[in-house]
């Protein structure tokens, strides 16, 4: 009998859909690797062409990408604009984008058809934040990430209660969801910033550790979690991207 290691890759070589033992697989096989390593092994090897790395282009994203970047720079980079993202996202995003060499990047944007339907006068998210990001979020990524057996987030266990236990390999609807940083503290990215002279996004120094969508993100407060400033005064926590087999928590980025 094939170990579950090898039934992994030879999933990926036949477009099986991915399971938890899967992914269980891919976490025990890399167990203690290095997330730079990690990287360049998958998306140079088995997952060649067949992964993208999905990015906010938020406080912390330059760490991965730097990452992804020296694996292989023509990796495709899918960036959801939501159409109510800080001006200096997209700033921060066209920089960042040009310094580290990538040369794949996706933008995809809210269905017009969709917006002109449910959120006609663009505030949504003032009264039904969950379903303003199904429409802004969740509803361009799944058609982004359509042509992929895998992808690649930048969540981080330390970033909120909600992502204590996360894993670094996820089955994700059928696709493997890789999370490389997994296991990385705020220490160990602030010293990969200054190792590797990474710029900042300008908005963290103003008091935005976690930064998405301009009307649903406030300051943070020291001593408060680093997304207490994301959907403040909701209990939500997540848009939805993240959320199809992490049942404790809430439904909708």
């Amino acid at each position: 009998m094939a170990s579950a290691a090898a039934r992994v890759v030879d999933q990926i070589d036949t477009g099986r859909v991915y399971t938890a033992e899967d992914a269980a697989a891919y976490e025990a096989r890399f167990a203690g690797v290095p997330a730079p390593d990690l990287l360049r092994e998958l998306l140079t090897g088995e997952l060649a062409g067949r992964v993208a790395a999905v990015s906010s282009f938020g406080a912390e994203s330059a760490v991965l990408l730097h990452m992804v970047a020296r694996a292989d720079p023509d990796t495709p980079v899918i960036f959801t604009n939501t159409q109510k993202m800080f001006g200096e996202t997209l700033a921060y995003r066209d920089e960042l984008f040009e310094r580290l060499g990538l040369t794949d990047l996706r933008v995809y944007r809210p269905d017009p058809r969709l917006l002109a339907a449910k959120d006609a006068t663009g505030l949504r998210w003032s009264y039904d934040p969950d379903g303003c990001c199904e429409l802004r979020k969740v509803e361009p990524l799944a058609r982004a990430l359509e042509p992929f057996d895998a992808w690649i987030s930048g969540r981080k266990r330390n970033q909120a209660r909600t992502r204590a236990a996360l894993p670094r390999f996820e089955s994700d609807e059928g696709r493997l969801k890789i999370n490389p940083l997994a296991d990385w503290d705020r220490a160990a990215l602030d010293a990969y910033f200054a190792e590797h002279e990474l710029p900042r996004h300008p908005l963290e120094a103003q008091g935005y550790p976690s930064i998405g969508c301009a009307p649903c993100t406030s300051k943070v407060q020291p001593g408060e979690d680093p997304r207490a400033g994301r959907w403040r005064g909701w209990d939500k926590v997540e848009c939805g991207i993240h959320v199809a087999n992490e049942p404790g928590e809430d439904p909708i980025f």
